[in-house]
């Protein structure tokens, strides 16, 4: 039996196989507003498949966005507008959808991927002043961030508050929080990017304050049957910057506090990073989180191939795969790998008669309203 086609139980919310796909941002909303685009890109991969579709990073705040492009849900547009979404995905797909709520601190204002992403300035048009932990800009030679004081620590987590609320309004099945890559709460965790001398910075504890309070209001501001997890950068790849010990640490702090899992990513907080990719090369950060915790454990990264994903499962090191640029290549992975490793997938009846004759019995049926 595959253990990737399993289900696992994420809090209250049940996934029909471990396959999760990974939030991936598409820079193509306008004010925050999802756009068609969001209706062909998210409709295509809720019938791969999956267990778990998880919406791309969500700003909490207009100075909450990565670039002018990215998706909102901070305002009541952003919310009529992802409901428009959402409806015509549900129309035809049961699959849970998840959202990842977060804030690009001081990687904000910038350029989408294919346009060079490099930081807008705050006077240039479309560019907004950044705010971090620190003043410390992300890289040399960009504009120095405010470093946000009390006032601002209120209104950050309110507005995490706020859009977690409008994604339970929306019919969100669980809130994915951005811990990871180099945004803001990331950027508190570092010591690289935080730099504070008040009781948000300093110590291991007093770094992982913030990042600890907004967990604990958005658990408490949704119902409990809304799981609530995270997304952590193990690692930051740079010597002295935050670690797999630290991960440890905010791990088994997030379970006490009611997480339902940890997402187990790296990097992003530094352009000094140095990280060899290969295969899996992040899978033994999550292999240790789930030796540690016992939360159930999400591994991402150059995970491509069906064996490979089942390996990493029969292998104990995690126990759900995220993939990301491998769905966008291949939107129906969830497929294919169910067809390699003998078992079955959720596939609408306008598909059923792709199946290949040696794989005759390959999809179950769609359950539409079911869930």
């Amino acid at each position: 039996m595959s253990l990737l086609f399993q289900d696992l139980a994420l809090g209250q919310l049940r996934l029909e196989n471990r396959i999760i796909i990974a939030p991936m941002c598409e820079y193509s909303a306008v004010g925050g507003n999802a756009q068609d685009w969001h209706i062909i890109h998210l409709g295509s991969l809720a019938l791969s498949g999956a267990g778990l579709l998880i919406l791309e990073a969500t700003a909490v705040s207009p100075e909450g966005r990565i670039s002018p492009h990215d998706l909102g849900l901070y305002s009541e547009d952003n919310e009529r507008a992802l409901a428009r979404v959402l409806d015509s995905v549900r129309r035809y797909s049961d699959m849970p959808i998840a959202i990842q709520l977060s804030h690009a601190g001081r990687k904000g204002s910038s350029l989408a991927p294919w346009e060079g992403g490099a930081q807008i300035a705050p006077d240039a048009p479309q560019g907004w002043k950044t705010e971090a932990p620190s003043a410390v800009p992300h890289a040399e030679g960009e504009d120095v961030p405010i470093a946000l004081d009390a006032e601002g620590l209120a209104r950050v987590r309110y507005d995490f508050v706020k859009a977690a609320r409008r994604a339970v309004a929306l019919g969100l099945d669980g809130i994915e929080l951005h811990m990871a890559h180099g945004y803001l709460l990331h950027q508190f965790l570092s010591p690289l990017s935080n730099q504070r001398k008040d009781d948000y910075g300093g110590s291991l504890e007093n770094r992982m304050r913030f990042p600890l309070e907004v967990f604990e209001a958005v658990r408490e501001a949704v119902a409990a049957e809304i799981p609530v997890w995270v997304r952590v950068s193990a690692s930051d790849w740079v010597p002295d910057g935050w670690d797999l010990d630290g991960t440890i640490a905010l791990s088994h702090a997030l379970e006490q506090r009611g997480c339902a899992a940890i997402h187990v990513s790296s990097g992003g907080v530094s352009p000094l990073q140095e990280i060899t990719l290969e295969p899996g090369y992040q899978v033994g950060f999550a292999e240790r989180v789930k030796a540690e915790i016992g939360l159930p454990v999400i591994a991402v990264g150059l995970i491509t191939e069906a064996a490979q994903a089942e390996e990493i499962l029969q292998n104990g090191q995690a126990d759900a795969i995220a993939l990301a640029r491998g769905m966008l290549y291949d939107p129906r992975w969830p497929w294919h790998a169910a067809a390699e490793l003998g078992a079955q997938v959720t596939a609408p009846k306008q598909y059923w008669r792709c199946q290949p004759r040696e794989f005759k019995s390959l999809f179950k049926d769609i359950k539409i309203g079911q869930r």
